[in-house]
């Protein structure tokens, strides 16, 4: 069991099951680049709201 679905209790989805349903199926370097588009945009938005979490904490933080 992968400690995604130990955590969750689901198994954990792959890229290509990333496209709603409905769409056309694109196959091949579209599907490469449509998802490797996607793993940019999720790298993109955690490191904004990591850095946004990072003032918050800072702003709130101490010296010892």
């Amino acid at each position: 069991m992968a400690p995604y679905e130990a955590l969750c209790g689901r198994k954990c989805r792959t890229p290509l099951c990333w496209f709603k349903t409905g769409e056309n199926l694109v196959l091949g370097p579209d599907m490469i680049q449509q998802t490797t588009k996607k793993i940019k945009m999720i790298r993109d938005k955690l490191r904004a709201t990591q850095i946004r979490q990072k003032s918050y904490a800072d702003k709130k933080r101490q010296p010892l």
